[in-house]
Order: C-alpha cells, then structure tokens, then sequence
C-alpha cells in the first residue's frame, strides 16, 4: 500500500508547511459527498492520530486514516497550473469514474 508524491507535490507542501510555521505534513482521506459517491479531503496535519498510516516521500509525510486507505492505495498526488486553476491533482488507479465537475469520483 503507498500513495506517492511528485516533486510539484512535494514542493508545494513543503513551501506551505514553513509558510505556515508548524505541521507535520499532510492528511489525505475521502468523503462520501458528491454525485459520484466519494470526494478528496486534504488537511494539514500538526499531530498525526493513532492509526495513522504515514507515507514519507521526498522529505514530506503523508497521512492517511485506515477507512481512506483502501480506496485511495497507489494513488500519485501531483500539483499544477492548468490555465487560471492551480491545485492538486489525484491520479487513483482505484477510481472507477468521476463526475462531470471532477469534484467526486467512485471506486
């Protein structure tokens, strides 16, 4: 089981976890919500819960609760500019189909 980071990831991370000023790195988990069923949640962490799974990856850790993992295992976080939008982006090899908007998906 891993969820990796690229570089753009990484950086980004990175730089907003010193502009911050505290946090251990990043929690990334689904939600049930959308017309799809499931969507991405992101959260800084500043301290990680017991049954935490932690992928460190290019000097950034992330978080993942054990309810979240199975639907998100081997998912590459990415971050980009597309035109005006900037933000992540998540490639899941789990993902089944997504909606219209891209704010859910399902597995």
């Amino acid at each position: 089981m891993a969820i990796t980071l690229t570089q753009q990831a990484a950086d980004h991370i990175s730089r907003y976890l010193q502009k911050r000023g505290a946090g251990l790195g990043l929690r990334l988990g689904v939600k049930l919500t959308g017309c799809s069923g499931m969507a991405y949640k992101l959260e800084y962490v500043d301290a990680p819960n017991p049954d935490d799974q932690v992928f460190e990856q290019r000097g950034v850790k992330v978080f993942v609760d054990p309810k979240s993992l199975p639907f998100i295992d081997g998912t590459e976080l990415d971050y980009g500019r597309e035109g005006l939008n900037e933000g992540f982006k998540f490639t899941n090899p789990n993902e089944k189909a997504s909606c219209g908007c891209g704010e859910s998906f399902t597995v």
